[in-house]
């Protein structure tokens, strides 16, 4: 990305390569509240800041539980800028298979319903195929007081 006066910025991107056992989901968690941190995202007191890091710590969760469950865990998990505004956190697993929603089951039963949660939260969402696997990823805006929402 090019600043004002020719200077190149790069792109930071915060990688976690977590250890198996217990805990993975809380450790990916605190991992991706401290890159937070660290780009300003906890900076802004404010209630809608607030419940924009909530979201992604929340979509993180999901897509740390479901590489648990369905391909073995996660092998990665990065944060990196998403362009306009926007942040990008993916999690990388062993697994080939494309993530899928479920089909829709009670509200009120557990499982089946963490992608349909990204889906609604997260301002894009996907997957790609990498070597070894997949990336499973989400992009997410920071609010910004007084300025039009990111673009989509």
């Amino acid at each position: 990305m090019e600043r004002a006066g020719g200077q190149v910025e790069r792109a930071v991107v915060d990688r976690l390569v977590p250890e198996g056992g217990t805990g993975v989901v809380a450790r990916c968690r605190h991992f991706v509240r401290a890159s937070l941190a660290a780009r300003g995202w906890l900076d802004d007191p404010g209630a809608d800041q607030r419940a924009a890091v909530e979201d992604v710590l929340l979509m993180t969760s999901e897509l740390v539980t479901n590489a648990c469950l369905h391909a073995g865990g996660p092998v990665a998990l990065t944060v990196s800028d998403a362009g306009w505004g926007r942040l990008r956190v993916e999690v990388l697993d062993a697994s080939p298979e494309a993530p899928r929603v479920r089909p829709t089951t009670a509200p009120g039963r557990p499982g089946g319903h963490g992608l349909r949660v990204v889906r609604l939260l997260a301002r894009r969402w996907g997957s790609e195929a990498r070597p070894g696997g997949k990336a499973v990823w989400f992009e997410a805006a920071k609010f910004e007081a007084g300025k039009p929402e990111a673009l989509p």
